[in-house]
């Protein structure tokens, strides 16, 4: 059975025959060879055994899964469409390639490239822009493989290829797009360097060598060039991954709820001078002032730099800040920054100061990752509240929560409150808060009705959002001017490289109440019912998968050292690479005594640089064109000790002649150099004519020419009769 199912074919074996004594007849015997000849006739049942693809085959497969990789990032922001036609074009492609059939015709090429362009326009409407165009790269570079007929057809799809891994840039610049394009640009050299490898077999880890070798030998200059070429304009910038979930400039109850369940990074921030303590980690985003009833809304106002009058004072808060793209046009910025911070890339849209309300609007979203260094102030100075400001802040909607305006006017009616000031008023509702069964969850459950109503009053069961609203309405219905503030509160307890490290689950809200002669004062109702919410920076979090969850069973907390890891990655490629601006190059280019560098000052640089290292290549082309090759060497000096010792042997003849010419002339004394010529000859050419004699020692196939030599010349050297 074993011979049967095996690849080679299996013969029909000798024929028993009967044995001595049995009773078989000549009949019967006649029947069983008869038998026994159909059975041998009959064919062989036989696995068929997969045969090696040729060069051409191995190559284009080759080149078919690095398409596949270096589109594959692009697959997920296309449609779905994209992805069919691609991978369908590309197993196409590999299927003739394995099977060598013949290449489709012009007309289905041409169908393909009609239906391409078709689709294309219905999805985005237009053939032209960066999105329109990155679809059609994708798609024709599959269809492109289709007709690889000649090698310039093979250098079009190298060069597309190398365009391909530039385009997946502008959706990603992380550290992991970086690896895996590297990775693909790899790949194309080694495709690159196949294709100009026309003679013999070579292997595609001799090409992939030979290019790595040819890479870092390129990485200096690739080096040099990103350390001093000219930043212009607003190439440089920190990378974006494009806007993320963020806060909103409106609120209704639910929204920040949603916030709580992302953990990605929506800032990085450090501080002069010691850690901050969690329960001081306030970013002031917009401050919802206005409300309908069923919505809170943050509402802009006139910038107002006379906040940042007198100058930042030794009370003030020195910080470094990156911040992620927002949806929004506010700026999260700590509590208070009142002074216009120094921006990198430089953001015209900054105004000039806050408005009255604290808040930092630009004129668009932030679209961008953005650093900034600034101050922060404990408290609002300068602050005052007009007649129509006090009325627009105490107002509610007509019919809108009756039950709790009820119970706040009940609750000021109090003899110990009749006469109490906002602070009191302030603590008598935070007690409230505190003694009865309210619950902070993330998930509150859907409220019907009048949210404000039932959450105060039956239910006492939310998120901030709820707390930091139904305080509000309460202080509104005792007459205190109120406002909701949205923002972050918090971050991650361990630093990262030293910044803290602000999440989208840090998304918070709170509420600030008018208090005459002190101004506006932060009131944090969730600190009364979750005080390690504030105190601690501890967010909720949403209990993690099945593939998340193996982790922590595998170690408690791996998920989150694994994260903290690949995010203090991630941010160091941000900061010293993708990040290295002309701040950064100027301050590098000083550290080397390079003052005052402008950009025709490093063109200059740059091209006595590529000028030194063209005269290096030349002196290393001339010194490579000069140098003996290792077999001429070794057969000069192999030449040189074979006429020392008498033997008439040229350059024109092969090791195996001049072993028999040592022979000749020294006879058995000559065995050892004999020996070592023959292999030598079987190391060069084959197996020689007396393979047998090859010794397997230090001077065998295979052997270094160093050692070989040493070994050759000693044998010479033992020669009776011969000069040492």
């Amino acid at each position: 059975m074993g011979a049967a199912l095996g690849c080679r074919r299996a013969g029909p074996g000798p024929r028993p025959s009967a044995s001595r004594g049995s009773a078989a007849t000549p009949g019967l015997v006649q029947r069983r060879r008869i038998v026994m000849n159909k059975a041998a006739r009959a064919p062989t049942l036989r696995w068929p055994c997969p045969q090696a693809p040729s060069r051409e085959a191995r190559d284009t497969l080759f080149m078919l899964a690095l398409i596949a990789w270096t589109m594959a990032p692009h697959l997920p922001t296309l449609p779905l469409w994209v992805s069919v036609v691609s991978l369908g074009v590309l197993a196409w492609r590999a299927r003739l390639a394995w099977t060598e059939r013949p290449l489709p015709g012009r007309w289905s090429l041409i169908a393909l490239v009609l239906v391409t362009g078709a689709l294309t326009y219905w999805t985005e409407r237009t053939l032209l822009g960066r999105q329109a165009g990155v679809t059609l790269l994708v798609v024709l570079m599959a269809a492109k493989t289709l007709e690889l007929k000649a090698r310039r057809d093979a250098l079009v799809v190298f060069f597309l290829g190398f365009f391909l891994v530039l385009t997946n840039f502008l959706n990603s610049q992380s550290l992991l797009t970086a690896v895996g394009m590297t990775l693909s640009v790899w790949g194309w050299l080694t495709a690159l360097t196949l294709a100009h490898m026309p003679v013999g077999t070579p292997t595609i880890r001799q090409a992939a060598c030979l290019a790595a070798r040819a890479t870092l030998w390129g990485t200096p200059v690739m080096v040099a060039l990103f350390m001093l070429f000219p930043r212009l304009g607003p190439l440089w910038a920190l990378p974006t991954e494009g806007a993320r979930t963020g806060l909103s400039d409106q609120m209704q109850l639910g929204d920040v709820a949603k916030l709580a369940t992302d953990d990605s990074i929506a800032l990085r921030i450090r501080f002069d001078g010691p850690p901050r303590p969690a329960n001081t980690l306030y970013f002031r985003g917009p401050v919802l002032s206005l409300y309908d009833g069923e919505r809170w809304h943050a509402t802009p106002g006139r910038p107002r730099p006379d906040l940042a009058e007198p100058a930042p004072d030794a009370t003030a808060l020195r910080y470094d800040m990156i911040l992620e793209p927002q949806r929004i046009s506010w700026l999260p910025l700590p509590e208070f920054t009142v002074a216009r911070p120094q921006t990198t890339p430089v953001l015209a849209s900054l105004p000039p100061g806050p408005d009255s309300t604290g808040q930092w609007n630009l004129s668009a979203p932030l679209g961008q990752r953005l650093r900034l260094t600034g101050h922060a102030l404990p408290q609002l100075s300068g602050q005052s509240l007009s007649d129509n400001a006090r009325a627009r802040l105490t107002m509610l909607p007509p019919g809108k929560h009756p039950r709790s305006r009820a119970w706040a006017q009940q609750l000021q009616a109090q003899p110990a409150l009749q006469a109490a000031s906002t602070p009191a008023l302030v603590e008598a509702v935070l007690a409230h808060i505190r003694q009865q069964s309210f619950v902070y969850t993330l998930s509150p459950g859907r409220y019907l009705g009048d949210v404000v109503d039932e959450f105060w009053l039956e239910r006492r069961t939310g998120f901030c959002e709820h707390y930091a609203a139904s305080f509000v309405v309460i202080m509104r219905a005792m007459g205190i001017p109120a406002r909701i503030v949205t923002g972050y509160q918090g971050a991650d307890p361990l630093l990262q490289d030293g910044q803290f490290v602000v999440r989208q689950s840090n998304a918070h809200a709170w509420a600030e109440v008018w208090h005459d002669g002190q101004g506006w004062l932060r009131v944090d109702p969730t600190a009364a019912v979750a005080p390690e919410r504030v105190q601690q920076g501890q967010t909720l979090r949403t209990p993690p998968g099945l593939v998340l969850g193996a982790f922590d069973a595998v170690s408690p907390g791996l998920r989150d050292r694994l994260r903290r890891f690949a995010e203090t990655l991630d941010n160091r490629w941000n900061v010293w690479v993708l990040g290295y601006g002309r701040d950064q190059q100027r301050q590098w280019l000083q550290h080397w005594g390079l003052e005052q560098v402008d950009t025709a000052a490093l063109l200059r640089l740059i091209v006595l640089l590529a000028a030194a290292v063209g005269l290096l290549g030349a002196f290393w082309a001339l010194r490579e064109a000069r140098r003996e090759p290792p077999w001429q060497r070794l057969a000069r000096r192999v030449l040189a000790e074979l006429n020392r010792v008498g033997v008439p042997a040229t350059a024109a003849q092969d090791p195996y002649t001049w072993a028999q010419g040592l022979h000749a002339a020294h006879g058995a004394a000559a065995a050892p150099a004999t020996q070592a010529l023959l292999a030598l000859h079987a190391q060069r050419y084959g197996p020689s004519p007396t393979a047998d004699s090859a010794p397997k020692n230090a001077a065998g196939r295979g052997t270094h020419t160093t050692v070989w030599w040493r070994h050759f010349r000693q044998a010479m050297r033992a020669l009776p009769g011969t000069r040492r």
